[in-house]
């Protein structure tokens, strides 16, 4: 997943006062102008019944798990510091929408605490993925070593109160540290104390086309939208003839659409790639409009979550409006063929002559 300033841009940080071991909230407060939802579950934010998700979930690869399309990206409750009594009500709320994948990290400061506080006691509903390493500081060899790893999947252990991690990605390290083998073979040792179910690779292009190839990595977090879609052609097809599980990280392109001046300042620079993308394609919502989407948001889940080989899209965000919008977006299901081929053509026709990787 991305650094920090990734997820700026999420909605607003909305912050509630700490409070550990808070029981199942139950209303909804205003305080110092700020909604905070306490309630159990988003279902009264919205339209849609409880469990919205569940009848929809997807093979894990073959792992043998089944996801939720719709995952929850745990990065912004933590880079974000919000409040511990609005995560719980966000992440309760979501499992009982039928959101049952949560994705962190041991970079993602604070993120790991918050789910295992707020819904640890629901352990057995969710599918909890976390990587290991630090993207931020790519391959520095002290963050790929057997003790570093060692010490990464402990201290998650402990942090998300769980006796078991379903799935440890490492984080966006390049082809040379895989195959060094030694921070992979931290997590087989981890899998094979029980610690550990199955290991992963987050990351993009050649190296993630690769990690898909070895037996031990049975998931794959790689970006996947209508702005980044080479890894559909590289990647895609090879996680499928594998038998690996996908999650498409970005699947909302970064807002490619909001003009920059509305991004959060911090942000622009790690949106401003799609951005040139999406002026470059060149599509209107007019054009789209017999996918009954009114806005970008929901037009770029579905197109995300059209194509098979995708598990779970995860979106991170503190802003119960934005989750609610994304639950009832992936409750419609994937776009229609014809408004899949018209994106994926406007993709391939703007980037002629251009280098437009997927980005990590």
């Amino acid at each position: 997943m991305a650094p920090a300033a990734a997820y700026a841009a999420s909605g607003a940080s909305i912050r509630g006062r700490s409070l550990r071991a808070m029981p199942r909230p139950g209303l909804i407060r205003i305080r110092a102008g700020v909604l905070v939802l306490v309630c159990r579950g988003l279902a009264q934010f919205g339209v849609l019944p409880m469990s919205v998700l569940t009848s929809s979930r997807r093979p894990f690869g073959n792992t043998g798990l089944e996801v939720s399309p719709l995952g929850f990206g745990g990065a912004p409750i933590g880079l974000l510091e919000t409040g511990e009594e609005t995560v719980s009500a966000l992440l309760n709320g979501l499992l009982d929408r039928g959101v049952n994948l949560f994705d962190t990290a041991t970079m993602y400061r604070g993120s790991q605490d918050m789910i295992g506080t707020a819904i640890g006691n629901r352990r057995d509903e969710y599918v909890i993925v976390t990587k290991c390493g630090l993207a931020s500081e790519g391959d520095n060899p002290a963050r790929w070593t057997r003790a570093k790893i060692t010490h990464d999947i402990d201290h998650a252990l402990k942090q998300l109160q769980t006796s078991h991690i379903d799935v440890m990605l490492l984080h966006s390290c390049s082809r040379d540290v895989i195959d060094r083998g030694e921070a992979m073979d931290a997590i087989i040792r981890a899998r094979e104390a029980g610690k550990v179910r199955f290991a992963g690779y987050s990351g993009d292009n050649e190296t993630a086309a690769y990690a898909a190839t070895l037996p031990d990595i049975r998931v794959l977090q790689i970006s996947v939208n209508f702005c980044d879609q080479m890894n559909i052609d590289s990647v895609l097809p090879v996680a499928r003839e594998h038998g690996v599980g996908v999650m498409a990280k970005r699947p909302i392109a970064n807002a490619a659409w909001k003009p920059t001046e509305e991004q959060y300042e911090g942000y622009r620079n790690y949106y401003a790639p799609y951005r040139e993308r999406f002026e470059t394609m060149d599509l209107s919502l007019e054009e789209l409009a017999g996918t009954g989407e009114t806005n970008w948001a929901g037009l770029a889940l579905r197109f995300t979550l059209s194509h098979p080989e995708v598990s779970t899209a995860i979106i991170g965000s503190t802003n119960p409006r934005h989750i609610e919008a994304n639950v009832e977006a992936a409750a419609r299901g994937p776009l229609d063929d014809e408004a899949v081929q018209l994106i994926r053509g406007a993709f391939t026709a703007a980037r002629a002559g251009r280098d437009w990787p997927g980005l990590t």
